[in-house]
């Protein structure tokens, strides 16, 4: 059955056509999203849901989407998913970074220029039949600090463009590097020398707990007198009650802002000051960028539902469609490896590690660590998926460590896992040869070739004279095939396992029968999913 997808908000009829033509069923109700009771009734249905910003995807509505895998938003603000929610129930959101990149970078240069020379002021002034030019005197934006705030995809293009203009760029971003910084031919600052040398400060960071009201009146006494502000970003980066104190004292001289504390905003103090140019959140409100990130996120959301390729999610890591089929064995072997250890483990896990070997270190290792995790912790949450799993790891208080290191054995590459609980190490080791099917390699330590079944059962025991005897005899008796078996022991006379292949699920009670003899010292019947 074809993927189902509801289009909630206005959409481009070319990006909804994008679904079509890819064999998605699509329903285009683009005003769906604005009533809440209605998007409840519906949400069920579907596999994929595509928003803007008028749909609000709140925790009651993820409840309700049964089915629902992916949330696409077209357009890179998310503030309208409740993303904790989605990840706790295995849902990806998407959302375009880079489609509306250039379009609100250039409103942000645009909104510098209009609050440098009073722009509209001016227009206003003049078209009222007024010649006031002494009134309206600005300031160039040659030769002057711009400060960024944020640098990531749409402050290095104000960056580009800035230095283009001849404007001296600082940037405050702790994931900017020194020499991203030198590629772009800005200066990488702190926040408080930012503020002591900007004449300019543009934002260009998401709203977060740590960047909410970056900017407030502490902030703003660090500043230079005559300092000019443009937020094109996110509400709430600013303190709106703080910038207006700065306006009408002149400690701050103009303002650009774009978006607002309460969108829509149709009452602020700000908008009754002379030296603030205000617009209704139009950073992304170009023909070219409405189009981009419609078509993007139809793309992107056709990809993931048809080949499970990921890009630009903000709670899973991103699998492109041309590594999708490579990774996919190996997505299955962290996830076998995970469930492994998840079933033969019974005290609460506090550490996990995960080792990436040889060429498996050159993959997608959040994409294989998520699964893993998936895997672990399924058989004490049934629903979990490589989305929901860190987050619930995370809850847990588990501490997920990742190491990479070159070829170190016969194996071209292989993923070894190992948990430490408060009693034991457990670990577990497999790869992935030509056919595609992932193998235990080691366990315990104990080298061994094992393909995965469905049902197996894993015993561990004494390296003694009768171990087979025992299993087949006590199996044979209570109607349990064992269809093939592997062995493994560390020395002769040491430690022992064996994985059998049985066709069913053992009963406790012949697992209980086959503990009972002294050489068997652990039986434990699992379930992989081998599709």
């Amino acid at each position: 059955m074809a993927p189902r997808v509801l289009v909630s908000d206005k959409l481009s009829e070319t990006a909804v056509q994008i679904f079509r033509d890819r064999g998605i069923d699509v329903d285009f109700l683009p005003e769906a999203g604005k009533d809440k009771d209605k998007m409840l009734e519906i949400i069920s249905q579907y596999d994929g849901l595509a928003i803007r910003s008028a749909t609000k995807v709140t925790e009651k509505l993820i409840g309700a989407a049964d089915k629902l895998k992916v949330v696409g938003r077209a357009g890179i603000g998310v503030d309208n998913v409740d993303i904790p929610a989605a990840s706790r129930r295995g849902i990806i959101v998407m959302n375009t970074p880079f489609g509306n990149s250039i379009t609100t970078a250039e409103h942000a240069i645009a909104m510098l220029f209009a609050v440098a020379r009073q722009l509209p002021e001016a227009h206003a002034s003049t078209s009222a039949g007024k010649w006031e030019k002494s009134k309206f005197m600005g300031v160039e934006i040659t030769g002057k600090t711009l400060g960024l705030i944020g640098c990531g995809n749409i402050g290095s293009i104000v960056a580009a463009r800035a230095v283009g203009l001849r404007m001296h760029v600082i940037a405050f971003d702790p994931f900017l590097s020194e020499e991203r910084a030198v590629e772009l031919g800005i200066e990488k600052v702190e926040l408080d020398a930012l503020f002591a040398r900007a004449d300019f400060i543009t934002l260009h960071t998401p709203l977060t707990d740590k960047t909410r009201n970056i900017i407030d009146a502490a902030a703003i006494a660090k500043m230079k007198d005559g300092v000019r502000i443009v937020n094109c970003a996110r509400g709430g980066l600013i303190v709106e009650a703080d910038l207006v104190e700065a306006l009408k004292s002149g400690k701050v001289a103009g303002a650009g802002i774009d978006v607002f504390e309460v969108e829509p905003a149709v009452k602020n103090e700000l908008f009754h000051l002379p030296n603030v140019v205000c617009t209704p959140h139009l950073g992304a409100s170009t023909t070219e960028a409405q189009e981009n990130v419609a078509l993007h996120i139809a793309e992107q959301m056709s990809d993931y539902l048809l080949k499970g390729a990921v890009s630009n999610a903000i709670n899973m890591p991103s699998i492109t469609a041309e590594e999708a089929p490579r990774l996919k064995p190996f997505v299955k072997l962290a996830e076998v490896l995970g469930a492994f250890v998840g079933q033969v483990t019974e005290s609460a896990i506090k550490e996990v590690e995960i080792l990436y070997d040889g060429s498996t270190a050159e993959m997608n290792t959040r994409a294989l660590t998520s699964a893993a995790l998936a895997g672990l912790i399924r058989p004490v949450v049934a629903d979990v998926n490589m989305v929901s799993a860190p987050v619930m790891v995370k809850e847990r208080g588990i501490i997920v460590s990742e190491v990479k290191r070159d070829k170190s054995g016969v194996f071209d590459g292989y993923i070894k896992l190992t948990v430490t609980t408060a009693n034991q190490t457990r670990s577990v080791a497999g790869t992935v040869f030509s056919d595609h099917k992932p193998r235990f390699i080691q366990i315990k330590g104990i080298n061994l070739d094992a393909e995965i079944g469905q049902h197996m059962v894993y015993t561990t025991n004494n390296d003694a004279p009768g171990i087979i005897g025992i299993l087949g005899t006590t199996f044979g008796k209570h109607g349990v095939n064992i269809a093939n078996f592997q062995l493994g022991r560390n020395r002769p006379g040491g430690d022992a396992i064996a994985l059998l292949y049985v066709d069913e699920a053992v009963r406790e009670e012949v697992l209980d029968e086959v503990r009972n003899f002294p050489e068997i010292l652990s039986a434990k019947s699992l379930v992989f999913d081998v599709a």
